[in-house]
């Protein structure tokens, strides 16, 4: 009876097969299908919104919700971790917020239940743009001195700069991609795989006749596992933004 109660293995939740190109560089699958769905999305959508703004002056629609964004990635991220000198940034931070959005929905959308950021390939592609970005705004802002303010912190006594220097060093430039990358998809995978047991928990009892009332109480978890993942998929989209804006600001201001 219960060796019908059988959960797939990690690598059935997240290897997909490859429409083609399988065992190349050019394979194209499931993941990449939806990373390319969440980059066209937001394109489509201020495309639209842009053809609704010559329209009309007043926003409804397509060009309200758009405006919102805009209002939330300007007020929430750039004002909180940049101030006005973050807004030349605001394309690029608003760009990695929808797209890192769109694709975590993904996961709890009927027919895909995978989210673009489950895997590790856009998370590490999104931190190698961030620490990129960050250094590069470092740099230009601030020259070399971006980097001995990074490396070498003011205030701190020379001797301890032999103990200061590495733990910054590793910490700037090595950690913070990092942590970046693991966090997103980290959370991402782990909202599948629950969302996987307690749908795979769910079929199953339904079909266990002596268990059939638990499904009730497992089909309500998975319901509020869905209901939470959504709120995941904001959040962590939201997190992985501001954290690149408080990069972007230390780079321009590393002596604040």
């Amino acid at each position: 009876m219960f060796a019908e109660l059988k959960f797939p293995g990690i690598e059935e939740m997240v290897q997909w097969p490859a429409a083609f190109g399988e065992g190349t560089p050019f394979a194209f699958n499931k993941v990449a299908l939806i990373s390319l769905i969440a980059m066209a999305v937001p394109v489509i959508w201020f495309l639209v919104a842009g053809g609704s703004a010559k329209k009309s002056l007043v926003p409804r629609g397509a060009q309200n919700l758009a405006e919102t964004s805009i209002e939330f990635i300007e007020k929430q991220v750039i004002g909180q971790a940049i101030g006005p000198d973050g807004l030349p940034y605001l394309p690029l931070l608003i760009s990695m917020f929808l797209f890192i959005f769109v694709g975590n929905l993904f996961g709890i959308i009927p027919t895909s239940h995978f989210g673009a950021n489950a895997r590790m390939a856009n998370p590490v592609l999104l931190a190698v743009l961030t620490w990129f970005v960050f250094i590069g705004v470092g740099l230009k802002h601030n020259g070399l001195g971006y980097l001995k303010a990074s490396l070498f912190p003011p205030g701190v006594p020379k001797a301890l700069y032999l103990l200061v220097t590495p733990i910054e060093f590793i910490s700037t430039f090595l950690v913070r991609p990092f942590s970046l990358a693991v966090r997103l998809f980290a959370n991402s995978l782990a909202g599948h795989i629950l969302l996987v047991t307690f749908s795979v928990l769910t079929a199953t009892l339904w079909s266990l006749s002596p268990l059939v009332v638990a499904a009730p109480f497992s089909f309500f978890m998975l319901i509020a596992f869905t209901g939470f993942e959504l709120l995941v998929a904001f959040l962590q989209a939201y997190i992985f933004t501001l954290l690149t804006a408080v990069y972007i600001g230390g780079a321009l201001h590393p002596h604040h």
